[in-house]
């Protein structure tokens, strides 16, 4: 691509550089000029102009960022792409989900051209209908075919997007004298509907192994929460223990994600159950946020998935933490 000034008279079909204000009205950048658009500019009494030309080998911006999106989606479900504008094309989520990324494959696409690049939200990021997933954008006004075809073959299926599996959850609050009572159901249910499921029961049992395993027994939801009265401090206190009564799994007990680390994950004959630290009480973001979309959307959740979350875990501090994380100011 050969991009600089050339005489106005010299620069029609070439790309408007940069957009120009004249008396009669603008033209923006981008614009393939045409001799009325050159007329335009004489008439401001403008002599040259900035200009990119795209050359027999260049592929105009908008059909290379079209082109690498959909490389990049690959026809994933769940996604659909816009209209190229000024050589950028966005990847858009149709419902709530989890972005899955080949991070090898987005680096590779992103070193082929520095004028050809994919931004993406973080892997296993949460979206909702209408968020962004990626964003394609070429910083030239043309790129090399050659350079494309290259970025076009190391993007392709870089993205996927997993959908929720599960369509239904339940919670149960267990109970001690001067427990928080309903304190948290509200931002457990918007957990739950921002995933798109449905909170079908909230039960209660006193905070009690055996009434708690017979209550998660009864439980109607894909997935099961728990949301007990006093924190879960070990992993053989009453809510794992109760799990295990039920004759469930702990899978892992121990979040390294703050807040979020009391959280636990199991399940009971296949059936999910995550049971939650006091902190999920708070509707900010959470360790049990991440846990609870890889769950619901039926992305595969290991213990050394788990333990792999601490890169980045650390979340947006809880001002009214009884706990403070900064040492007190010495006097």
């Amino acid at each position: 691509m050969k991009f600089g000034p050339v005489p106005v008279e010299e620069a029609e079909g070439a790309i408007l550089a940069h957009s120009m204000k004249l008396p009669d009205g603008r033209l923006r950048k981008g614009l393939l000029l045409e001799p009325a658009h050159l007329e335009a500019l004489k008439a401001a009494g403008e002599g040259e102009v900035i200009v990119a030309r795209l050359e027999p080998d260049d592929v105009h911006e908008d059909a290379a960022a079209l082109a690498l999106a959909e490389a990049l989606a690959g026809g994933a479900e769940g996604v659909h792409l816009t209209a190229p504008f000024t050589g950028r094309v966005n990847v858009i989520a149709d419902g709530p989900g989890l972005v899955l990324l080949n991070e090898a494959r987005i680096h590779a696409a992103n070193m082929v051209d520095p004028m050809i690049t994919v931004a993406t939200v973080a892997p296993f990021h949460q979206l909702a209908a209408g968020g962004m997933a990626a964003t394609v954008k070429m910083i030239s006004y043309g790129v090399s075919e050659g350079h494309l075809d290259q970025a076009v073959e190391a993007a392709t299926a870089a993205i996927r997007y997993a959908r929720p599996v599960h369509q239904s959850a339940s919670l149960i609050l267990t109970d001690i004298p001067g427990s928080p009572g309903d304190k948290g159901i509200e931002a457990v249910e918007r957990r739950v509907d921002g995933l798109g499921m449905q909170m079908i029961e909230t039960l209660r049992c006193d905070h009690d192994e055996a009434a708690l395993a017979e209550t998660i027994a009864q439980a109607k939801g894909d997935i099961v929460l728990i949301l007990t009265a006093s924190a879960t401090s070990d992993p053989a206190d009453t809510a794992p223990a109760a799990l295990r009564l039920a004759g469930g799994q702990v899978q892992r007990f121990g979040l390294p994600v703050d807040p979020g680390n009391l959280l636990f994950l199991g399940n009971l004959q296949g059936r999910p159950v995550i049971g939650l630290p006091g902190s999920a009480r708070s509707p900010v973001l959470h360790g049990a946020d991440w846990v609870l979309a890889r769950v619901a959307c039926g992305v595969p959740i290991a213990p050394e998935d788990m333990a792999r979350m601490g890169v980045g875990g650390l979340l947006k501090e809880i001002p009214t933490r009884p706990q403070p994380r900064r040492a007190p100011k010495a006097e």
